[in-house]
């Protein structure tokens, strides 16, 4: 069992596990960022460190403040709830490299489960039952000839779509051209 573990997360993921720790009687140490330093979780944890300015990309997903952090306090291991780093490879594998426990799946295992082809071809060859499905990637030759090749979305903007600034573009074959659609379908 762990003596102390530092909760690499914040609000109620982190008070959830502060509580779990608790109940087993295991030290708990929160992060925060400077935005988040009257949060629930840096109150109710046994320890609490801040890791960086309130921008996630500087605090949360800070790798070597989150080790630091980890250092300090002379965590054993690092829970890293859901989100942020919960499903990066690269953390648990330095956590790993660095005597601290990572709370989760092994690294090889989060670069296996994050390649869904992999992931579906590791289940399979382990005898696990699968949904009909895609068995892997498919050649743009293997989709000469469909009514309709598939649908992307453009954006105004290099960032995820949304109804607001995005318009769905339907790829027909050659012949007919390309349809337009607004958000509305207009």
């Amino acid at each position: 069992m762990f003596g102390r573990v530092l909760i690499a997360n914040r609000g109620a993921i982190a008070c959830r596990v502060i509580r779990s720790l608790r109940k087993m009687g295991v030290g708990s140490v929160a992060v925060y960022s400077q935005a988040d330093r009257h949060s629930l979780h840096v109150d109710q944890a046994d320890e609490a460190v801040c890791i960086g300015p309130p921008p996630s990309r500087e605090s949360y997903l800070n790798i070597p403040a989150i080790l630091s952090a980890a250092e300090i306090t002379r965590a054993d291991a690092i829970h890293p709830g859901y989100g942020f780093l919960s499903e990066n490879a690269d953390f648990a594998e330095v956590c790993e490299n660095c005597k601290i426990r990572f709370i989760g799946p092994r690294p090889e295992m989060l670069r296996l489960m994050g390649n869904k082809v992999r992931a579906r071809e590791a289940a399979k060859e382990a005898g696990l039952p699968l949904l009909p499905g895609s068995a892997g990637r498919r050649a743009r030759s293997d989709l000469r000839g469909s009514p309709c090749l598939g649908a992307m979305w453009l954006t105004e903007s290099n960032h995820i779509p949304s109804q607001r600034d995005a318009r769905a573009v339907l790829v027909v074959p050659p012949k007919a051209g390309p349809a337009v659609a607004g958000p509305s379908g207009e």
